[in-house]
């Protein structure tokens, strides 16, 4: 068992996770991990349920997913739980999925702060109800301080909305004399994303065997590994988790570089 996960838990004894699995895992650890979480609602059609059914059962696998991210130390996890275009949907279908958030909230909030985990919400949050824009600030204030893990979940978000958006408050800037062109660099723009505050994007997670992004996080992906698994969100578990791990700490990150300078340590 790994120092880390040894006084992880010490402190935290009601985790819902399978503890032993993972401390026998033994690969490196991404400092922030994104999952795009697909297939609740094949997996509710597939056992002749509604759909909704399917994000309800999923709303399980995120509780076990952050607990084993917070035993294992990631210290970043994004979550990607509506997008912009999901508006799109059905609309009894979205209503439940903002019912479902809702409780998700008020029922997790407990654990979160016991487990030190912090919440933050991304994403157009002005597209959401007055009283569950209360809900998630309340519990993002809650759940701030001694925080030692971000839970960062994408709400009425989009990857090309998010670029937009910071393109035009740059544009403003330079528009009001306080920018000039040459001073818009890659770090001036990372800090002015919803992820500013957040470690570099390091794994992707996308479940339910789908080859694209979806619109999540497309500048933030840019050197990120990028892992896919067949497994409907609300089978994914512990061992899915480690699966993804495990290929991960498998990976030779360049960032452009050959694997030659990586080996001679040049930087």
């Amino acid at each position: 068992m790994s120092a880390l996960a040894q006084n992880t838990r010490q402190e935290l004894t009601d985790l819902e996770v399978n503890a032993d699995l993972l401390d026998a895992y033994k690969g490196h650890v991404p400092r922030h991990i994104a999952i795009i979480m697909d297939g609740n609602g094949r997996w509710a059609q597939s056992r002749g349920m509604k759909r909704i059914k399917g994000h309800h059962q999923g709303a399980h696998s995120v509780r076990h997913v952050v607990e084993a991210c917070r035993y294992l130390g990631v210290e970043t996890l994004t979550l990607y739980a509506f997008s912009e275009q999901n508006w799109g949907r059905p609309q009894d279908e979205v209503s439940g999925l903002m019912t479902l958030f809702d409780i998700y909230i008020k029922r997790e909030r407990k654990r979160l702060i016991k487990n030190n985990v912090g919440l933050k919400v991304i994403g157009d949050l002005e597209r959401l109800s007055p009283k569950l824009r209360k809900s998630i600030a309340e519990l993002e204030e809650a759940t701030a301080k001694g925080a030692k893990m971000t839970l960062q979940v994408a709400v009425s978000y989009g990857g090309r909305e998010e670029i937009l958006l910071v393109t035009r408050e740059i544009a403003k800037l330079v528009e009001q004399g306080k920018l000039k062109p040459d001073d818009i660099t890659e770090e001036l723009f990372n800090s002015m994303l919803f992820t500013a505050s957040q470690p570099e994007l390091d794994l992707m997670i996308r479940t339910s065997g789908e080859l694209r992004i979806s619109n999540f996080l497309l500048w933030q992906v840019a050197y990120a590994e990028i892992f896919v698994t067949d497994t409907l969100w609300p089978d994914f578990d512990e061992t899915s988790l480690l699966e993804a791990l495990t290929s991960y700490s498998q990976r030779e990150r360049r960032f452009g570089k050959t694997g030659d300078q990586l080996k001679s340590g040049e930087n």
